[in-house]
């Protein structure tokens, strides 16, 4: 695997951990630590989904 990967697994690996808290905290009826942990786990999805060479940065300027 190379650096990209490595990179959008590591979020997602987080990711995962950040929803899987959410749960036990959802469980157990703190809903306010659930939800912050939730939005923990979208970040880090968003950062796995940009990871790699963004097309503004392949356009060259004249």
């Amino acid at each position: 695997m190379n650096t990209i990967q490595v990179k959008k697994q590591a979020f997602l690996k987080e990711a995962g951990y950040f929803f899987k808290n959410a749960s036990v905290y959802a469980d157990e009826g703190d809903l306010q630590s659930c939800a912050g942990l939730i939005l923990k786990a979208l970040d880090k999805e968003r950062m796995a989904s940009v990871v790699g060479p963004q097309v503004l940065h392949l356009i060259k300027t004249r």
